[in-house]
C-alpha cells in the first residue's frame, strides 16, 4: 500500500491553471490525501501562461490519462502522444482556446511497485532519500540546456530571466513534444518520499529549504503545506501544485 497527499493551489494569480491527479481523480484546488493500491498513475500539470485557456489544458489531460489503465505493459508514448493530439484537437475548435497546452510530470508504479516516469516541461519529480533531495526528471527548458553546458549554475537556473522558456509541450499545435519515458527498475524504498510539482514551488524554493521542511518531524500533509507558504512568503508568483508520494510500512505515519 502508499500514501498520498497533494496540495494546489492559485497563489496569488486570479485562477489556477495547475492540476494534479492521484489515480482517478483529478483536482484544480485545495487538499487531499489517499491510500493507493497498485497499479496507479499520479501526475501534475501546469497550464502554460503565455498561451490561451491554460486551466482548460491541465484539467483536460488529467481527465485523460485517468482513463489510462497503467501497467508494465502499456505503451504510454502512445498514450501521452494521444493526449497531445486530443487537446490539439480541441484546442482549434475556437479562438480563445486555440494553442492551449500543457506541462505533465507523471509518476506511475505498476502491478510490481516498479516505478515508472512520464515528463515533458519543466514540472518536476523529486526523491526525498536519507535527508538529501534529487531531481530525477529533466526539465525541458532553455536554462536546463545552459545549465548542462556549465554556463549558468544551479541557483542561477532557478532565477535566470528564461526559466519559462520551455521545449513544446502538450496540445502544441506546431510541434511534438518530446515524452521523456523512463522504467525506474526499482521500487520505492520504505523511507522515501517522492515529490512532483510545478514551477510554482521548484522556482521559488530552493533544494535546501525543500529538505528542511520535508526533515520536519510533521505529518505529510503538513510539511506540503508549509513548502507551498513558503514559496508565496518567497514572492511566487505562480500557481503551486505538491504531490507527495510514499511506500507505507507498519511503522508509516501519516
Amino acid at each position: 500500500m502508499y500514501y498520498c497527499c497533494a496540495i494546489t493551489n492559485k497563489g496569488i494569480r486570479p485562477h489556477n491553471e495547475d492540476a494534479l491527479l492521484i489515480h482517478k481523480t483529478v483536482l484544480t484546488d485545495g487538499v487531499t490525501e489517499c491510500e493507493l493500491s497498485k497499479p496507479f498513475l499520479i501526475a501534475v500539470a501546469d497550464g502554460v501562461s503565455g498561451e490561451l485557456s491554460g486551466e482548460i489544458a491541465s484539467s483536460a489531460c488529467l481527465h485523460m490519462l485517468k482513463n489510462v489503465s497503467f501497467s508494465s505493459r502499456i505503451d504510454m508514448e502512445r498514450k501521452l502522444s494521444s493526449i497531445h493530439e486530443a487537446l490539439a484537437r480541441l484546442g482549434a475548435k475556437q479562438e480563445d482556446t486555440r494553442n492551449m497546452q500543457t506541462t505533465l510530470c507523471a509518476l506511475g508504479v505498476d502491478e510490481h511497485d516498479m516505478l515508472h516516469s512520464m515528463n515533458v516541461g519543466d514540472s518536476r519529480l523529486y526523491r526525498y532519500r536519507d535527508k538529501q533531495l534529487s531531481q530525477l526528471s529533466r526539465d525541458q527548458s532553455y536554462v536546463q540546456v545552459l545549465y548542462e553546458e556549465g554556463i549558468i549554475t544551479e541557483e542561477e537556473r532557478q532565477t535566470h530571466v528564461s526559466r519559462n522558456i520551455i521545449f513544446p509541450v502538450l496540445g502544441n499545435l506546431r510541434e511534438q513534444p518530446d515524452f521523456d519515458i523512463r522504467e525506474h527498475h526499482e521500487k520505492i524504498e520504505y523511507d522515501d518520499i517522492l515529490l512532483l510539482c510545478s514551477d510554482g514551488l521548484s522556482d521559488y524554493v530552493t533544494r535546501q529549504e525543500i529538505e528542511k521542511i520535508l526533515a520536519m518531524p510533521k505529518p505529510l500533509v503538513r510539511r506540503l503545506q508549509l513548502l507551498m507558504e513558503l514559496a508565496l512568503q518567497n514572492k511566487g508568483s505562480d500557481n503551486i501544485t505538491i504531490i507527495a508520494l510514499v511506500r507505507m510500512s507498519e511503522k508509516f505515519k501519516k
